[in-house]
């Protein structure tokens, strides 16, 4: 029951951050189309992130997820910092934003946890079968 919730808790935590991208693209979009694009694009792939998790689509979609949300974390944390390179200015530090990355941080923990859990079963697993197979 536990792991279930697990994998529930990862695709909320992904998908909400998914939501929130997609709910500032249209204030966004009129004033800078790359940005809002780019919210876009994240936020539908975060959305659609939810279905490898329910679905548990093993471990190569969970790397990829919490690969994905590393970078979508450290381009907001460079887009603060004045002068960057993406955006030339710092950008400032909005509630809206810090949720979305409250969020995409429990996403990679959840993930991991997940990761890690099912690592441990199968090595349990192993060692039963070889057990078995004496």
């Amino acid at each position: 029951m536990t792991n279930r919730i697990l994998y529930y808790a990862a695709a909320a935590t992904t998908a909400i951050a998914g939501i929130l991208h997609l709910s500032l693209v249209p204030d966004i979009i009129g004033r800078n189309v790359n940005s809002g694009v780019f919210f876009l694009i994240s936020g539908i792939a975060q959305v659609f992130w939810l279905i490898p998790m329910l679905k548990r689509w093993g471990r190569i979609w969970y790397y990829i997820g919490i690969a994905g949300t590393i970078v979508l974390i450290i381009m907001w944390a460079m887009t603060r910092i004045p002068g960057n390179p993406i955006t030339g200015r710092g950008g400032p530090l909005s509630e809206m934003g810090i949720a979305i990355e409250v969020f995409q941080v429990a996403y990679i923990i959840l993930t991991a946890i997940i990761i890690a859990k099912e690592s441990k079963s199968n090595i349990s697993q192993t060692i039963k079968d070889e057990r078995l197979n004496k």
